[in-house]
């Protein structure tokens, strides 16, 4: 009989072009949760626009795999006209079945390992107002509302800030 070592092993490592199929399923299935009337369609080809974050030369897609299963997913990139130190965490999902299991947080740990690497200073990210779980999620992290991005009357998202130190 043949073991194998890695199952089970918790292993966050940078998303390959051939898993923008399986990363676009879990990002709809995580969306989906706080859509009270469903996901609404945009016309969005989600696996291409994974696959092309996967492949695009300025930022960078990680993803959490247990047991050989993509169970979390954090795309990130300096955004348009942003200073070189900002980074935007664009997208961030955790599988639904996987919640409250320490995905999420060792995930953002990655993250934060990251942007400290690359010398990133501030992070900020867009939140969709009646994602609650979300919100809780980053407030625990230590984000905090984006003074420079006040929500407006109407607003979908809420714009938080995170101050990357150098721990």
């Amino acid at each position: 009989m043949i073991s194998d070592p890695l199952k089970g092993l918790r292993v966050i490592r940078t998303a390959l072009p051939a898993e923008a199929e399986k990363i676009a399923a879990l990002h709809h299935r995580a969306r989906s949760t706080y859509y009270p009337d469903g996901l609404p369609y945009d016309g969005t080809d989600w696996t291409a626009a994974w696959r092309e974050a996967v492949q695009r030369p300025a930022g960078q897609v990680l993803c959490v795999v247990e047991a050989g299963v993509i169970t979390a997913v954090a795309s990130f990139r300096t955004p348009e006209g942003a200073p070189a130190e900002t980074v935007k965490l664009f997208q961030f999902h955790v599988d639904p079945g996987n919640w409250r299991a320490g995905i999420g947080t060792a995930l953002h740990t990655a993250c934060l390992e990251q942007w400290r690497a690359d010398g990133r200073r501030t992070a900020v990210l867009d939140v969709h107002t009646d994602n609650r779980r979300a919100q809780a999620f980053y407030a625990r992290q230590g984000w905090v509302p984006d003074p420079e991005h006040p929500p407006a009357d109407g607003d979908h998202h809420l714009c938080l800030r995170y101050t990357v130190d150098g721990e």
